[in-house]
């Protein structure tokens, strides 16, 4: 007899895996992770991302406020090392919000 084992996946794995999917040159918000999730826990996306330990493979300087703010990187808000990784995407900040953040805004698939 076999015996299939259930593996759980905690919620920050959850959260870094959408983020890995968030295409360079585009961003995402809290709020869209959160929508992806079927949970309104916005803050604990951020939380997650805060834990995340591995920042090449899971870009979430990719991830910003629903108003186009930039958030936090690194447990500190408007990080300068959060503007270069998105400027280096050729994403523009302009005065601590994205500028032209509609047309860079990804969504998930429902």
């Amino acid at each position: 007899m076999v015996l299939s084992k259930m593996v759980t996946v905690s919620f920050e794995s959850k959260v870094w895996e959408l983020c890995r999917k968030i295409p360079k040159g585009k961003l995402t918000t809290y709020k869209e992770i959160g929508k992806a999730l079927h949970t309104k826990a916005y803050r604990a996306v951020g939380q997650a991302l805060k834990k995340n330990k591995n920042t090449h493979a899971t870009p979430c300087h990719r991830v910003v406020n629903s108003n186009g703010s930039l958030g936090g990187y690194y447990g500190k808000l408007n990080s300068i090392r959060k503007i270069n990784l998105l400027e280096k995407e050729g994403i523009k900040v302009e005065k601590g919000r994205i500028a032209n953040f509609k047309e860079k805004l990804f969504s998930y698939p429902c």
